[in-house]
């Protein structure tokens, strides 16, 4: 399917910058790693996808509260070595977000802080290609924690699956509802689930949110794009 395509970066040449210029030894591993070239094929990329569950959607005062990671390739989901961790906010949880994400006080008490898995987490991200939906919560989150703990932030490529959708609509959109400018349809991950015929999870838990947007990759690849597609041109 020839979409319009987004900028692709130049993620090979920030990773070699970064493992120098990074101060935390956590983060110059992590950079030092392999990257994936651009017009390595999808098929042939090491995905992971990742969920974060926070206290809630402001990553200038917000903050990560639990991080699920399930690994995948095109044609499987590896759920045995997924992982998932509860880490423990600087301020206490508002009782609004404990409803809506049922992680509750005494879980987080007894919780590392997020630097304590830091290393687990990088070497669970390293060398792989990031899964997400709406990744300004992972990136923006993501990069403030570290901001608040060792003085730095991080930065990786993603595919956000909510971008692709997102682009799918804008390409199926016929030219009477450009003109009509008729609503777009929702992307939220479980309206987009349903597009799919995808099984309904229940949402906002951070290894089940992430195992979703896994077998949503899956069923856009398969349905819109190629396993011959370039990683470049599904990367942001």
């Amino acid at each position: 399917m020839a979409l319009p395509q987004p900028h692709s970066p130049s993620w090979s040449a920030f990773f070699e910058e970064q493992s120098s210029a990074a101060r935390d030894e956590r983060l110059q591993r992590f950079y030092a790693a392999e990257t994936l070239d651009p017009d390595t094929p999808i098929a042939n990329a090491p995905l992971v996808a990742m969920d974060f569950e926070t206290t809630g959607l402001d990553p200038a005062q917000d903050e990560i509260i639990s991080i699920g990671i399930v690994p995948l390739s095109l044609s499987r989901i590896f759920c045995r070595d997924s992982s998932y961790w509860v880490v423990r906010p600087t301020r206490q949880l508002d009782e609004d977000s404990i409803v809506i994400h049922g992680i509750t006080h005494s879980e987080i008490a007894a919780a590392p802080d997020l630097e304590r898995i830091l290393e687990e987490l990088l070497a669970a991200l390293e060398g792989k290609l990031a899964v997400v939906h709406y990744h300004p919560i992972e990136r923006n989150f993501l990069t403030n924690a570290l901001h608040q703990r060792i003085g730095e932030g991080i930065q990786f490529p993603l595919i956000d699956t909510m971008i692709l959708e997102r682009r799918i609509l804008e390409y199926q959109k016929g030219l009477l509802d450009r003109l009509l400018r008729r609503p777009s349809e929702p992307i939220r991950l479980g309206h987009c689930r349903a597009r799919y015929h995808l099984p309904h999870y229940q949402p906002h838990h951070a290894l089940t949110d992430a195992l979703a947007t896994a077998e949503l990759l899956q069923a856009q690849i398969f349905h819109h794009f190629s396993p011959e597609t370039p990683v470049g041109e599904l990367w942001c």
